[in-house]
């Protein structure tokens, strides 16, 4: 891989401990032979894959590697708690293995004289559901990450590193990958050797129910939608459906003027039982939606951004990405400070190229927008306290975990505080070039340069700054670092755009879908507070009218003004507070404990909604509109 010096020059050894401490080796630099991983992923009752790594090696101390910062994931994630019995031999002898004592990620063998290889073999004990993580197979489909069933050697570049894979599949099921095919003999299915990188980077999903979407007919760059789902009924699409999916492909070579990919394949799940994913790859993605995300088109419109933020990431995170993403292998710590830009932006071209390919109506993206301003207008007060770039650290501080109070502690923020920064610097843009030149002509510049190249093309901060500086000079760098370690509004895009954030007391429809999604009253913008159909508290707004109150997570509200809890009866209460002068008054549950909250609120309900400003330009039709 190319341009990767930056990155490697302030690389710890490849591991954190002296046990294992080695000099990074040189960007692309070449590892002799070859890693075979092959995969036996039959064992759909026990979901288990079975794994057997053979890994070129040379007499003398190994150390086995399990990948453990994660691309995408941003964080080190790797699920090392669901390798299990693992063996390791060389020339059919048995070596003994000692795990690292300060990293539990890496695994010390002694090569003996005469050997070339070794060959570990462990089971991957993947997710039964509940508390264990996501569930990657049910009966009727599976998805492989490569990641998650590999060990490699220590001390190589993962771009230098030649590997080849294979999988035996249940019998007669279908499959879909980056990955190309050499061979398939029966339901054992070999691929072309490729580099450990992108291997890692190629995951797969295979299925009994599976149909194969042409998005770009003769393409010299294809591009196809891979469906898998619960039952074959769910797999028919309608000519508007691809239509819409083929103007995706269209709406970003607009956007970008180049492809970074030789071909593309989404991977879709349509599921009930598939744990639920939206993962980004250099030549494919990870995704997956409601079994009628065709069948229920109207019904299942919310979601369907998905794929749109998940391709545009092929740009966007995959061939150019920040400098300490780029890491020497999966087991370097990674560096997530320009995640505002990885998936910032990304979230805020998901969703505007969701609009223009027609995936979205306009009035569809103005709702979806409006939630997402009205979460940083009324429902972070976080960010009183901490910076949008300090958001960045999420991944290895939370892990996505639950957290007591999301608003205030905030998590991930900068996917849609970036959106907003990036609406921001659209119209910012629009401002100083008369309205000549936007974030169109930024994305062009900055990651559609060499059509076909998919090395990584890392980027820092000073180079986001010099790029907008060629689209319009400003002072970019004092601009960007205002919104990212400030505590200021960062909505103020939308009056720029001729725009203004107004609450309404009924919902849009993008809320309404929202609430039906989350099962749950959500009143965030009105007391503070979400509670689910059940009756259960969940976030509750710092500092808002409910928590003054004394209403907290986890209790679980019984009745609502003398009367059984139903979600829609604490909407109609809230609704009437404005007419009011009385509290409303909850019944709570909290642990063994039964006691009354009185919430002192008369505002009503309170939904977000756009607004035009009369006599500005319409900037958001403009920049959803198709190219």
């Amino acid at each position: 891989m190319k341009t990767r010096a930056l990155a490697l020059s302030v690389l710890l050894s490849l591991t954190t401990t002296p046990a294992l401490a080695q000099t990074p080796p040189p960007a692309g630099s070449a590892w002799p032979g070859t890693l075979r991983i092959n995969v036996d992923a039959r064992d759909l009752d026990r979901r288990i894959f079975k794994v057997t790594a053979t890994v070129p090696a040379k007499p003398g101390p190994l150390t086995l590697l399990y990948p453990q910062w994660l691309p995408g994931n941003h964080s080190p994630s790797g699920p090392i708690d669901k390798l299990a019995g693992l063996q390791v031999t060389a020339n059919g002898k048995p070596l003994k293995w000692e795990r690292d004592q300060f990293n539990v990620y890496a695994f010390k063998v002694d090569v003996p004289q005469g050997a070339t290889e070794v060959v570990a073999r462990f089971n991957y004990l993947s997710s039964q559901g509940g508390s264990q993580g996501r569930v990657v197979m049910t009966p009727e489909m599976l998805n492989l990450q490569w990641n998650a069933s590999s060990l490699y050697p220590s001390g190589v570049d993962a771009g230098g590193l030649q590997a080849q894979a294979s999988v035996t599949l249940p019998a007669g099921w279908s499959y879909a990958t980056a990955l190309e095919t050499e061979r398939r003999d029966g339901d054992t299915v070999v691929f072309k050797p490729i580099s450990y990188e992108h291997l890692v980077d190629s995951p797969l999903f295979a299925g009994e129910h599976f149909q194969r979407f042409d998005l770009d007919p003769g393409a010299k760059q294809p591009v196809h939608l891979n469906v898998f789902a619960d039952d074959a009924k769910s797999l028919k699409a309608s000519a508007e459906q691809l239509k819409a999916h083929r103007a995706l492909v269209q709406q970003m070579d607009k956007l970008y003027g180049a492809r970074h990919f030789d071909h593309y394949d989404f991977l879709l799940a349509l599921t009930d039982k598939l744990g639920g994913i939206g993962l980004e790859h250099h030549r494919s993605s990870e995704n997956s939606g409601d079994v009628g995300y065709f069948t229920e088109w109207d019904k299942n419109w919310w979601a369907r951004d998905l794929l749109p933020h998940e391709y545009n990431h092929s740009w966007n995170g995959k061939y150019r990405r920040g400098a300490d993403l780029a890491t020497a292998n999966f087991n370097v710590p990674m560096g997530d400070s320009l995640l505002w830009v990885y998936e910032g932006q990304t979230q805020f071209w998901g969703q505007v190229l969701a609009a223009r390919s027609g995936l979205w109506s306009t009035d569809q993206a103005r709702d979806m927008l409006a939630n997402v301003a009205a979460t940083f207008d009324r429902g972070r007060p976080g960010l009183a306290w901490r910076p949008l770039q300090d958001t960045t650290n999420d991944p290895t501080i939370a892990q996505r975990r639950g957290l007591a109070y999301r608003n205030y502690q905030m998590s991930e923020d900068y996917y849609s505080g970036g959106q907003m920064l990036w609406l921001e610097v659209e119209g910012k843009l629009r401002a100083l070039s008369g309205g000549k030149r936007g974030l169109d002509d930024f994305a062009k510049a900055f990651f559609g340069m060499d059509n076909g190249a998919w090395d990584v093309n890392p980027y820092t901060f000073d180079d986001v700054v010099a790029t907008l500086n060629t689209i319009a000079p400003a002072d970019w760098a004092g601009f960007l670092r205002e919104r990212l370690d400030g505590h200021g509004s960062l909505i103020g895009g939308l009056e720029m755009a001729g725009w203004k954030l107004a609450y309404r007391d009924t919902p849009n429809e993008a809320f309404k879908a929202q609430e039906t999604r989350a099962k749950a009253a959500l009143l965030t913008y009105s007391i503070g507070a979400t509670v689910t159909d059940a009756g259960v508290v969940g976030d509750v707004v710092w500092d808002s009218p409910a928590f003054n109150a004394g209403l907290a997570p986890g209790m679980t509200v019984i009745a609502v003004d003398g009367r059984e809890y139903k979600s829609e009866r604490l909407k109609e209460v809230v609704a009437g507070s404005r007419d009011s002068k009385a509290p409303i008054t909850l019944l709570v549950k909290h642990f063994d404990r039964v006691m009354p909250i009185s919430i002192d609120y008369h505002g009503g309900a309170q939904y977000p909604a756009l607004e035009r400003i009369a006599g500005t330009r319409d900037g958001l039709s403009a920049l959803w509109k198709a190219r």
